[in-house]
C-alpha cells in the first residue's frame, strides 16, 4: 500500500488540468423517440461504469461507493472533489502524472487490472494456455472472458456475462427499450442485438451490426467491450464503454471522400511489397457530436476512434471510423492552442490550425487500417506477438503515418487548403498535448517515442526555449519512422520494440523543460452533458 507524497498536487490542483466544458449537439432534426431512446443509452452508460470499475480494479467499486457515501455525508469541497475526480479518472489513479495514485492507501496500478488474477504471471499464463483445447485457448488469448484463480489456486475461465451479469442484464433490457423507440431501423437492429450479446457473450453478430447502421441514422453509438489498452499484461481482454452520439450529416458526407484515397496511401507505404496490407478495406467515416459517455471512457477523451478491434469482424466487415467534433474542438481551443502558444516562436503561431488538428485525427484513424495486421508468413496478428507493446506501437504507427498520407494527399491535389508546413507545426503541438496525457498511456508514450526520434533525426528543432519544424528533413524522418514502426509490426518482433521503446520513449531535458512550462494550461477537457440533463428533465 502507498501513502501520498507532500510533494504530489492536491484533488483540487489535479482537477485544474481539466477545463469544464459543456459539450451540446445539435437535436432539433431528431423524433421524439430519438430524444427518449438518448435518455435510455445515457442510463446503460451510466450501468457499464459498473462494469468498467469492476474490471479495472477489484477494489475499484468498493472504493467508489465509499467516496460517494464520504461525498454525502460530508458535503464537502474536498470530498466532492475526490469523488470527481476518480470518476473523471475512472478510478484512483492520476494517468497524467505515470498513474500515481491520489488518494492514500491505495496501491499501484495492477498490469492485470481484474481481468486475470492480480498474482497471476505472464509465465503463468502462457503455460497454462498451452494445457487447453483450441477453443479455450482461443476464449483465453481474446477479449470477451476474464481468468479467474479457482478454489483449487489454478487459472480458469469465466464470461463477461457471467461475471457481469448484475449490470449487463438491465443494461440489455435498456437496450432493447431504446431499440423500439429510435427512428432508424438499422440502428435499432444493432442496439437489440448488442442487447442480445450483453447475455450470450457472442459479440460477432453485432458487431457487424454496429458496421452496417445507416448513414441516414440520426444517432450513432459504440456500446459494449471494445478498448484493450486497459490489459497491461497482454493488450488482449476488452473494456466497457459506451459513447452516444448525433450524427453531423454534413460534415460526415465532405469526409466519406478521404477513404477513397486509403489504397493510396497504402500504395504508397515506404516499407517491401510483402508488408502491405493486401486485404484492405477503406472504413467508411462518420462524424458526430458527443451527448454521452460512460465506462472506459476516462479522460483524456477520445476524440475519434476506428472499431471494432475484433480482428474476426473487421474481416467480416471492415471497420468504421468515427470524428467527434465537438470533442476535437474543445480539445483544440482549450488545450492545443495555449500549449502552442507557450513552445513555438511567435511566427509559427500562423500554422497552428483546426482543419490541420482534425484532418491529422482523421488520417490517424484511417491509418490504423494501414500496413501489416498479421506477422510475416504467418497467420498470427500483430497484437499477439507485441502484446503489450501493441497498443503502443499500434498509436505510434497510426499517427506517423497519418503525416505521411497529409503529404502524399497534398502531393496529389486531394488536399489543396492546408499547407504541410500546417500539418507538421499543428502536430508539434498536440505532440505535447498527448504526452502530457502520461507515458503509462499508449496515446502518450507512442506520442514520445515519435517526437524524441522527430528531434533526433532534425525533423524538429530546438532552440532558445522554442520548439520549430525543420521541413528540409521532417518528411524524410517522417518515412524513415513509418517504415520503422510498421517492419517491427510486420516482423512481430517484440526484442526489437522493446528496444525502440527503451530508446525513444523518453523525455531530454528540452522536452521535460517545456512540459513543465504548460503547467497552467488544461490537460485535457472536463465534459458536462448538458442536452442529456435537459433530455432527462423533459423525459
Amino acid at each position: 500500500m502507498s501513502t501520498l507524497s507532500t510533494n504530489t498536487p492536491t484533488v483540487r490542483e489535479r482537477l485544474t488540468n481539466f477545463k469544464t466544458t459543456e459539450l451540446r449537439a445539435d437535436l432539433t432534426h431528431l423524433t421524439d423517440g430519438d430524444k427518449r431512446a438518448l435518455v435510455k443509452l445515457a442510463d446503460v452508460s451510466d450501468l457499464l461504469n459498473s462494469v468498467y470499475y469492476q474490471q479495472i480494479w477489484a477494489g475499484a467499486s468498493q472504493l467508489r461507493a465509499e467516496l460517494k457515501d464520504k461525498a454525502a455525508r460530508n458535503q464537502s469541497a474536498e470530498a466532492t472533489d475526490e469523488l470527481h475526480l476518480f470518476e473523471l479518472l475512472k478510478g484512483p489513479w492520476d494517468r497524467s502524472r505515470e498513474n500515481e495514485p491520489f488518494i492514500a492507501g491505495v496501491g499501484e496500478k495492477p498490469k492485470t487490472a481484474n481481468v486475470y488474477p492480480q498474482d497471476m504471471s505472464a509465465e503463468e499464463f502462457n503455460t497454462w494456455v498451452k494445457t487447453l483445447s483450441t477453443e479455450e485457448a482461443k476464449r483465453a488469448k481474446g477479449f470477451y472472458d476474464v481468468v479467474v484463480r479457482n478454489n483449487e489456486g489454478t487459472l480458469e475461465l469465466k464470461r463477461f456475462s457471467d461475471v457481469y451479469q448484475e449490470y449487463l442484464v438491465p443494461a440489455s433490457r435498456l437496450m432493447k427499450d431504446a431499440a423500439d423507440l429510435v427512428s432508424d431501423k438499422s440502428f435499432s437492429k444493432f442496439l437489440r442485438m448488442r442487447g442480445d450479446a450483453f447475455l450470450s457473450n457472442q459479440y460477432l453478430d453485432s458487431e457487424v451490426a454496429w458496421l452496417r447502421i445507416s448513414h441516414e441514422s440520426a444517432l450513432e453509438a459504440a456500446i459494449g467491450p471494445y478498448e484493450t489498452y486497459e490489459d497491461e499484461m497482454f493488450s488482449a481482454k476488452a473494456f466497457f464503454e459506451s459513447l452516444v452520439h448525433v450524427r453531423d450529416f454534413e460534415a460526415s458526407e465532405m469526409l466519406q471522400k478521404f477513404t477513397d484515397s486509403l489504397q493510396l496511401v497504402e500504395n504508397n507505404l515506404p516499407i517491401p511489397e510483402q508488408y502491405k496490407n493486401k486485404e484492405l478495406v477503406p472504413p467508411p467515416i462518420v462524424v458526430v457530436n458527443q451527448v454521452y459517455s460512460g465506462g472506459d471512457t476516462a479522460a483524456p477523451l477520445v476524440a475519434a476512434f476506428n472499431l471494432p478491434n475484433d480482428e474476426e469482424a473487421i474481416e467480416l466487415a471492415g471497420s468504421k471510423l468515427t470524428m467527434i467534433k465537438n470533442v476535437q474542438h474543445a480539445k483544440f481551443d482549450s488545450v492545443l492552442v495555449p500549449i502552442a502558444r507557450i513552445i513555438l516562436n511567435a511566427e509559427d503561431m500562423q500554422y497552428v490550425s483546426f482543419d490541420a488538428f482534425f484532418g491529422h485525427v482523421l488520417y490517424h484513424e484511417v491509418c490504423h487500417s494501414a500496413g501489416p495486421h498479421k506477422v510475416l508468413n504467418t497467420s498470427d496478428t500483430v497484437r499477439i506477438h507485441l502484446q503489450d507493446l501493441h497498443s503502443t506501437f499500434e498509436e505510434a504507427k497510426a499517427d506517423i503515418t497519418g503525416l505521411f498520407a497529409a503529404k502524399l494527399l497534398i502531393d496529389r491535389g486531394t488536399i489543396d487548403d492546408i499547407s504541410l508546413k500546417q500539418f507538421y507545426t499543428t502536430y508539434l503541438a498536440s505532440a505535447f498535448r498527448s504526452i502530457r496525457f502520461g507515458l503509462a498511456e499508449a496515446h502518450g508514450l507512442g506520442q514520445a517515442m515519435q517526437l524524441s526520434y522527430l528531434l533526433e533525426k532534425g525533423g524538429f528543432v530546438y532552440r532558445d526555449e522554442k520548439f520549430s519544424v525543420n521541413m528540409d528533413k521532417m518528411q524524410t524522418a517522417v518515412e524513415d519512422l513509418t517504415r520503422e514502426i510498421m517492419l517491427i509490426q510486420g516482423d512481430g518482433d517484440k526484442e526489437r520494440a522493446v528496444a525502440f521503446r527503451n530508446k525513444y520513449g523518453k523525455l531530454d531535458s528540452n522536452v521535460s523543460g517545456a512540459l513543465k512550462r504548460l503547467g497552467d494550461v488544461p490537460v485535457d477537457i472536463d465534459p458536462v452533458w448538458k442536452d442529456i440533463e435537459e433530455l432527462r428533465r423533459m423525459h
